[in-house]
C-alpha cells in the first residue's frame, strides 16, 4: 500500500511510520513540525520507501500518484501545546481533517482519523464506551482540542455517509513511550524528567485524578489492526488499567531510585483537567482481537531508559 501519514514526524505518527514500513508499505509523512521533529524520522533517512513533505495540512494537500490510505494524525496533543497554539489546534482539527478527507475521497483511499479520549471530556460515565457522547465544556481552555476532535469525528462520519469514504476512527487514550518530548507537559515525561534530574516529582491537585496509560507499541498494534479491519465507527484504543496520578508518581520514584520524592501542589490543579479516564476496550477486543500487552512498570522502564540516553544522565 502507498500510505500518507499527516503528523508523521510526531510522537505517535513517527512510530506509525516505522510500523507501516516494517509491514512493507510505502509511506509519505507530512508534518509542519509545529510539535513534531525531523529527529523522530532520522533513523529512516536512508530508506527509499519513505518520503517527507514539510507542509501545513490546514492548506490544500497535493500528492502525485495513487494513495491507498490517508492517516490523519496531525494535531498538537498535549495541554501545553494546544493551549499555546489554540487556533492552530482548531484549524488542524477542522480544516486539516477536511483537506485530508478530501484527499482520501479524490484518491479513493481509506481514511483514518486519530481522535482522542478527550472527546469524552470530564466523563460522567466510567469507564468510557464508544457509545458515550461525552461531557465537554466547549468554551473552556481545553475546548480547543476537545471540540476540534469532536468536529473531526463528525466530519469523518459525514464523508463516510455522503461520499462513501472508507473510514476508521481511533479514539486514543493516554499513550507514552520513547520520542515524547520532555517538555510536552504530559504527566509521564514530566515525572520521568524530574526523576532523572533528581528533582521532586510535582503532583498537581490532590493526585487522586486517574489515568490509564498505554505503551506506544501496544497502541500502534491497535491502530494497525484497526486500519485493516472493516470497522468504520470509533474504537477506543488504550489501556484499561486505571491508576491515580499519585500512584504513578510513587512508581516512577521507585523505578528511577529518585531520592527527592514527591511534592504536592494542590493549588495548581489544571482547569478542566478530567478527574477520571479509563477506556472500555471491549469493542477493540471483539472487533480487532486487541488488548495491551506491555505492563506499566515495563513500559516506564523502557521510556526512562530512552530519556536517560537523550539527556545524558548516568545511573
Amino acid at each position: 500500500m502507498r500510505i500518507l501519514v499527516t503528523g508523521g514526524a510526531g510522537f505517535i505518527g513517527s512510530h506509525l511510520c516505522d510500523r507501516l514500513l516494517q509491514e512493507g508499505h510505502q509511506v509519505i509523512a507530512v508534518d509542519n513540525l509545529i510539535t513534531g521533529a525531523r529527529a523522530n524520522l532520522e533513523h529512516l533517512s536512508s530508506r527509499t520507501d519513505l518520503s517527507f513533505i514539510a507542509h501545513d495540512v490546514t492548506q490544500y494537500i497535493h500528492v502525485d500518484g495513487p494513495l491507498d490510505a490517508v492517516l490523519h494524525f496531525a494535531s498538537p496533543a498535549s495541554p501545553v501545546d494546544y493551549l499555546r497554539v489554540p487556533i492552530q489546534t482548531l484549524k488542524v482539527g477542522a480544516l486539516g481533517t477536511h483537506n485530508a478527507l478530501g484527499l482520501a475521497k479524490a484518491k479513493g483511499a481509506r481514511f483514518m482519523l486519530a481522535s482522542t479520549s478527550e472527546v469524552y471530556g470530564d466523563p460522567q460515565v466510567h469507564p468510557q464506551p464508544e457509545s458515550y457522547w461525552g461531557h465537554v465544556n466547549p468554551i473552556g481552555p481545553r475546548g480547543v482540542y476537545d471540540e476540534a476532535k469532536r468536529f473531526a469525528e463528525a466530519l469523518t462520519m459525514a464523508y463516510h455517509r455522503v461520499h462513501a469514504v472508507d473510514t476508521r476512527i481511533a479514539r486514543i487514550f493516554n499513550t507514552y513511550g520513547p520520542r515524547m518530548r520532555l517538555d510536552d507537559g504530559r504527566v509521564v515525561p514530566n515525572f520521568i524528567g524530574q526523576a532523572l534530574r533528581r528533582e521532586p516529582l510535582t503532583v498537581y491537585g490532590d493526585g487522586e485524578q486517574t489515568r490509564s496509560f498505554c505503551y506506544i507499541d501496544d497502541l500502534i498494534e491497535g491502530i494497525y489492526r484497526l486500519l485493516h479491519s472493516h470497522e468504520t465507527g470509533p474504537v477506543n484504543l488504550g489501556n484499561p488499567s486505571e491508576m491515580r496520578i499519585l500512584e504513578l508518581a510513587h512508581l516512577i520514584v521507585r523505578l528511577t531510585g529518585n531520592p527527592a520524592g514527591i511534592v504536592m501542589q494542590s493549588e495548581k490543579r489544571i482547569e478542566g483537567d478530567p478527574r477520571t479516564r479509563q477506556p472500555d476496550i471491549r469493542k477493540a477486543q471483539r472487533v480487532l482481537g486487541w488488548e495491551p500487552q506491555v505492563g506499566l512498570e515495563e513500559g516506564i522502564q523502557r521510556t526512562s531508559a530512552w530519556f536517560r540516553e537523550r539527556i545524558g544522565v548516568r545511573d
